[in-house]
């Protein structure tokens, strides 16, 4: 699994926060997906290596600008993991 963290400019509210997880979801097959206005950053949790130009045009399509993106493997901890 992959944990994908982009830097996205533009989100002012929750609303926000909402379009920017509906555009994702409509066009990636993920896991998960969540956006934080506060800090500018929507975390991509998927099965699948997603190509950079597929995250940025995913966002872009909500109306918001891709300042980075950073990609690193995932590991979903347990109730019990240490």
């Amino acid at each position: 699994m992959y944990k994908i963290t982009a830097a996205v400019e533009g989100m002012k509210c929750p609303r926000c926060e909402e379009h920017v997880n509906e555009a994702v979801k409509k066009r990636l097959k993920v896991r998960k997906v969540t956006s934080s206005h506060t800090d500018g950053i929507t975390v991509i949790i998927s099965e699948a290596d997603l190509a950079e130009q597929d995250v940025k045009e995913a966002i872009s399509s909500a109306g918001y600008t891709v300042a980075s993106v950073k990609k690193e493997p995932y590991v979903k901890k347990g109730l019990f993991w240490r």
